[in-house]
């Protein structure tokens, strides 16, 4: 199928898991997918893995600038979006007393700090 024909996505957290399956699906589909991950490693394998359909762009969402720096690249490379999968994200479990500000932090800047500038800042490229 090809429903997602001359379609631009971006994936965040795309390398693996869901976000690496949801860019599989798309590139079948006939989307021109945009993928970022922090580690530039598993970034690269997973375009390699994935095809010339897809475009690296190395962004942590904990990072305002990394998030910046993506929009830019969405606007330069097409012009604008049409799917957004905000799909970066952890689940770190601990007892309640070994939960410290550091541990807070990773949850809240990567899970909804992360999520919220993501979407403001690909929805304002």
């Amino acid at each position: 199928m090809t429903r997602l024909t001359n379609k631009t996505a971006v994936i965040t957290g795309g390398t693996t898991g869901i976000g690496f399956e949801t860019a599989k699906q798309f590139v079948a589909e006939g989307a021109q997918v945009i993928l970022t991950g922090q580690n530039e490693e598993r970034l690269q394998t997973a375009v390699s893995e994935l095809g010339e359909a897809v475009i690296p762009i190395r962004a942590d969402v904990r990072s305002l600038n990394d998030l910046d720096v993506l929009a830019a690249g969405v606007k330069a490379e097409f012009g604008k979006l049409d799917i957004l999968f905000a799909n970066a994200g952890i689940g770190l479990f601990a007892p309640l007393a070994a939960i410290d500000e550091g541990f807070y932090d990773d949850q809240f800047d990567i899970n909804v700090k992360g999520v919220f500038f993501t979407v403001r800042n690909l929805l304002n490229s």
